[in-house]
């Protein structure tokens, strides 16, 4: 009896000891699984910001891909994928991000502050415009089934134009706008901006924009090839 109570002493101290190196999260992945579910990280307000930039850059790519194309032979590039990227940086980009989140919440704040990050939002709100007249242009010379022969070099002049624009804005956004915005806040009040945000994205789309767009680029991707971002990668550079 001495000899089995000594066993079971000895099993609980060693697994007392497995949890203890183990640390707090044991627990906490055996809670998850036991209840079926497992956390995921909660995305942060300026991680939301940056995010979507990375959907919008990934529109301009494709823009900028295409412009040479549309300039030699503009019959030969896919006129309604090109229509629906215009139409999703118009609605995810422009009418959201850029509407919604930035120049509601984001650069009012901006403006009032001391420092060169108050000096961009004049500007970027410019370029905002200039974006929205340009996406205009585009979605009305790619609404047919092809796209017009008096159209490509015009189309080619001004998707470049307006990728050079972009990558600059989304650029001083990220390293300049969006860390002078955050330091407004208190880790607290970001996380209720995050759960404010979202609230937006859901009153703006009923689901997860973010996720939908992200599906909805990755389709025209595919519908040009370009999925396969290995092919993107430069040839080794000659030696000096």
């Amino acid at each position: 009896m001495q000899n089995e109570w000594n066993r079971r002493q000895v099993l609980q101290d060693a697994t007392l000891a497995a949890v203890a190196l183990a640390g707090p999260s044991a627990w906490a992945q055996k809670d998850e699984k036991s209840s079926g579910k497992e956390s995921e990280p909660e995305v942060t307000a300026t991680e939301d910001l940056m995010r979507e930039h990375g959907v919008i850059r990934r529109a301009l790519l494709v823009y900028d891909e295409l412009a040479q194309n549309i300039r030699k032979d503009p019959g030969s590039v896919d006129a309604a994928s090109l229509h629906k990227t215009a139409q999703l940086f118009r609605r995810f980009g422009e009418d959201y991000h850029e509407r919604m989140l930035e120049e509601q919440h984001i650069f009012p704040i901006v403006q009032k502050m001391k420092g060169r990050a108050a000096e961009y939002p004049d500007v970027l709100i410019a370029q905002h415009n200039r974006g929205r007249e340009v996406t205009d242009y585009v979605l009305s010379v790619t609404s047919g089934a092809r796209i017009a022969s008096n159209h490509g070099g015009p189309l080619a002049d001004v998707l470049v134009g307006f990728v050079r624009m972009y990558e600059n804005h989304a650029a001083r956004e990220d390293t300049i706008v969006f860390p002078a915005w955050k330091t407004n806040f208190t880790n607290k009040q970001l996380d209720e901006l995050s759960d404010q945000f979202e609230e937006i994205e859901h009153k703006m789309f009923g689901k997860d924009g973010f996720e939908d767009a992200e599906n909805t680029i990755s389709k025209i991707e595919a519908s040009y090839g370009f999925t396969d971002i290995s092919q993107f990668t430069p040839p080794t550079p000659p030696k000096p």
